[in-house]
């Protein structure tokens, strides 16, 4: 790769690196498609980048046109099922072949620029949020270890855990039973938890919404406030598990249509390619111009193919 080439890559890498650090700030499901090998000739490099949006649009650069359009596809694929995959995109004179098995999608094209490139598709989904109650010890550890985990400490969402350790912890249960949709635990005695079940219970809370409460480090005596925060956070682990939600969690994508190109069996996005032909009155989309006068040539060859 050149010198203007490579300075060319890394600039659009770091674009890449910024947008998908905003996109986790904001919240927003994407996925990043990294070129992780070629064989000339290719227009793609090893380490090109690109993030694609539930939308379908593609920014950054994983290749032209043969290579675009079923790495868009794949990826929103990946968004709506959550998990990543391996595409390998294999220049072949032979066949059109393609083949899937779990993570991993080999699609063989004879578009004449050939080269081959393989393309790891990896979905950014939101992370799940933690809500911790508290400036104690016991909170601030629950803090710290969230972010070495898959959770994100942020109000409003999926998990609450109150750690004030007796300061306000009827106010702070209260509040988090407010919401329907939060995990609810608290950090407290048997004893301690029994005298704020009751207060609030006073207080006119149901008994229904008490139960939602969880107390993992009731029977964890003489524990450091660390060590309560540990298994605080591994309850709450633990209750995502038994709720399966660390299962990826599928992400509506736009209802994209993608077509394949008869001659070289690549994926095509009908409203972006500017490559068409009509044929007994039916519309065919290609990847480039090559494909569609091999196509006009002799259309009956190719559809043949398309329809064994």
């Amino acid at each position: 790769m050149g010198r203007a080439a490579r300075g060319w890559s890394e600039r659009i890498g770091d674009e890449i690196l910024d947008l998908l650090s905003e996109y986790e700030a904001s919240g927003t499901p994407c996925v990043l498609a990294t070129v992780v090998r070629c064989e000339a000739p290719t227009s793609a490099h090893p380490g090109d980048k690109a993030v694609i949006t539930a939308d379908g649009r593609l920014r950054g650069w994983i290749g032209g046109s043969c290579s675009e359009p079923v790495v868009r596809r794949e990826a929103l694929r990946a968004l709506a099922e959550g998990t990543p995959q391996l595409v390998h995109i294999v220049g072949d004179a032979g066949e059109v072949k393609q083949s899937r098995k779990r993570g991993e999608l080999s699609i063989a094209t004879t578009c004449p620029s050939g080269g081959s490139l393989d393309v790891f598709i990896e979905p950014r989904l939101p992370k799940p949020l933690l809500v911790v109650f508290g400036d104690t010890p016991a909170a601030d550890t629950l803090v710290r270890l969230a972010e070495l985990t898959t959770l994100e400490v942020a109000p409003g969402e999926a998990h609450a855990v109150v750690a004030t350790m007796g300061h306000y912890d009827e106010e702070a249960l209260e509040a988090a039973l407010s919401h329907l949709h939060l995990d609810v635990s608290l950090i407290a005695s048997a004893r301690r938890a029994a005298a704020v079940r009751e207060a609030l219970l006073a207080r006119g809370l149901a008994e229904a919404d008490l139960a939602r409460v969880r107390t993992p480090a009731g029977k964890a005596r003489g524990g450091t406030q660390q060590e309560i925060a540990l298994l605080a956070l591994a309850d709450v682990v633990a209750a995502r598990r038994k709720a399966g939600a660390p299962k990826p969690v599928a992400v509506e994508v736009a209802p994209v249509t993608f077509v394949t190109d008869p001659v070289c069996g690549m994926t095509v996005d009908p409203l972006t390619s500017q490559q068409r032909a009509t044929h007994l009155g039916r519309d065919y989309w290609f990847c480039g111009s090559g494909c569609k006068a091999e196509f006009e040539k002799n259309p009956d060859r190719y559809l043949r193919a398309v329809e064994a």
